[in-house]
């Protein structure tokens, strides 16, 4: 099982979903039974997920691999590639973790299609582990559009009153950025086989090739390359000002729809940066990387003010999302140890965070339906138990210290000031603690109304508390806010080893010695070079069979 461990995770959802349409097919469904062999399969995918981080080994690469010949038709080079490092590790076990939530959620919110609602949440779940597991580009850019088709469904169908149209936005805004990097990929793939007489598809290879400097791109090359996977990432960010089709699907998506969306398809684009921009376009991401900060900035100021005044509780969630993305794109072109951390950690902080506080925001339209702040206040003293559930949450999403939001936000904050690779550091550093400032303003003014204000509507004095359900799927989060609030090497000494070696592609030294290297180089043909089987080692890359 070992050796297969990644696969059985990522199918696992798939098989679910297939399970949900033979089960009781022509009969009226059991929707109980249905909900329960959903939450079953979501539950089995995170028990079996638990092993990475068990069995991970902190001083390795690529890890718990499986690298086999899939499509060799016309000599491609598709390989079934699916491995983890520090990178992705954490990412899995985030979207492992939130499904199951997601589905408790809509529970007793979802009442048309129920088979199909659920079935879409498990292909979905697939589709977005898939794209954390795979180092094969075409295997890749597999997963990053089957898990579009789902997500769709989920706004279009089970969406609000204009949910048809946030879900054609969605899809427009993403296979735009999908088909620039379709074609960035193919370009890459050729550049890479002409260079080295090896043509793959393979991520470790053309990462290590690069690093060898068995594959040189000129600078020219290099910058169109990475404006050709930076847009479809950056799009799916959101970064400024790319951002327009992240509230209208959030606003009219189901809760749990808004929870995987915040909580992991955002994560996405950022991991995307760092898998594929920063590592084989070194240079070029130095060329842009004062632009891609500049806008980074305005999106965690623009974010937190358009926030700070939306009447909607969703919309507000979903602004602030603007906002805590554009501290985890700094992070990454801070080119530091501490910023790259704390982007990968934010990243984690945030889909738990997030994804928290849609599922609150979930809950009390359950009640009220409605979720215009307006329409709330009192709700302390009827539903003390959610009040306090949504006090914890809110705090960690301020970034208070001891809360999980704190370490990645102040890891950023460091590692964006003390940066010597990124002009005008120390002022974009400064300009986003201004955004911290910005959301502790509109989050905590946004609880203070909906908690302490004062009733406008009666209706408030007879709301029913959290029930056991809800606290099930509330207490998970809560535990999880504090534990990486409190003991944050647990998750970090797990990443330090990828993102060292991320690092080591974009220092100084490392660029003046492809600068320096003729324009060309011969085939990369040495065993030394090339590694077994003509697939060469990341840095402290083993092949382990677990």
């Amino acid at each position: 099982m070992g050796v297969y461990i990644l696969t059985i995770i990522t199918l696992l959802p798939l098989a679910g979903a297939i399970t949900l349409f033979l089960v009781g097919r022509g009969e009226k469904p059991n929707e109980n039974a249905l909900k329960r062999t959903a939450l079953l399969f979501s539950l089995a995918t995170f028990v079996v997920s638990l092993a990475l981080p068990i069995g991970f080994n902190k001083g390795a690469g690529l890890q718990f691999e499986t690298n086999v010949e899939w499509i060799n038709a016309f000599k491609l080079g598709v390989r079934y590639h699916v491995a983890i490092d520090g990178l992705s590790l954490w990412l899995v076990i985030l979207t492992t973790f939130l499904v199951p939530l997601a589905l408790l959620s809509s529970w007793k919110s979802i009442h048309k299609r129920q088979r199909e609602f659920l079935a879409a949440m498990l292909a979905l779940e697939t589709g977005m582990l898939g794209v954390f597991v795979a180092m094969d580009m075409f295997l890749f850019y597999l997963f990053w559009e089957v898990m579009l088709v789902p997500m769709y469904f989920l706004i279009g169908v089970w969406g609000g009153e204009r949910r048809i149209y946030a879900a054609i936005k969605f899809v427009i805004y993403t296979v735009v950025g999908s088909l620039l990097m379709l074609a960035g990929i193919i370009a890459l793939y050729y550049l890479h086989g002409s260079a080295t007489l090896n043509f793959t598809f393979d991520i470790a290879t053309i990462t290590n090739d690069v690093k060898t400097h068995a594959l040189i791109l000129d600078p020219a090359t290099q910058s169109w390359l990475f404006w050709l996977f930076a847009l479809a990432f950056l799009i799916k960010v959101p970064l400024f000002p790319f951002h327009t089709w992240l509230p209208d699907a959030h606003v009219e998506a189901p809760t749990a729809g808004s929870v995987l969306l915040a909580g992991v398809l955002l994560k996405m684009g950022t991991y995307g940066l760092m898998r594929f921009n920063l590592p084989i376009f070194p240079d070029a991401a130095h060329q842009w990387a004062v632009l891609i900060s500049s806008l980074a900035v305005v999106g965690i100021i623009y974010g937190a003010l358009v926030a700070m005044v939306q009447p909607d509780l969703k919309k507000l969630v979903a602004y602030s999302s603007v906002s805590h993305l554009g501290f985890v794109v700094l992070g990454i072109f801070s080119f530091t140890d501490q910023g790259m951390q704390g982007a990968l950690y934010q990243m984690l902080n945030h889909g738990v965070s997030t994804g928290a506080l849609f599922l609150i925001v979930g809950m009390i339209y359950d009640r009220r339906h409605t979720r215009l702040i307006a329409e709330f206040g009192e709700l302390a003293n009827v539903m003390p138990v959610f009040s306090t559930f949504f006090m914890v949450v809110t705090l960690s999403s301020i970034a208070l210290p001891l809360l999980n939001g704190f370490v990645g936000e102040f890891l950023i904050l460091i590692g964006t000031f003390t940066s010597t690779l990124l002009p005008h550091a120390k002022l974009f550093a400064s300009l986003a603690a201004l955004g911290m400032i910005l959301s502790a303003v509109y989050m905590l003014w946004m609880y203070q109304r909906v908690i302490f204000g004062e009733v406008r509507n009666t209706s408030n004095l007879e709301l029913a508390d959290l029930n056991v359900r809800e606290k099930l799927v509330l207490a998970p989060i809560a535990v999880l806010v504090l534990l990486m609030g409190v003991y944050p090497s647990l998750f970090l000494s797990r990443t330090d080893q990828t993102i060292q070696s991320i690092k080591a592609r974009l220092t100084p030294a490392a660029l003046g010695a492809q600068a320096s290297l003729p324009a060309s180089s011969g085939p990369a043909t040495s065993r030394e070079t090339t590694g077994q089987a003509g697939v060469p080692a990341l840095p402290g890359h083993v092949t382990e069979k677990r």
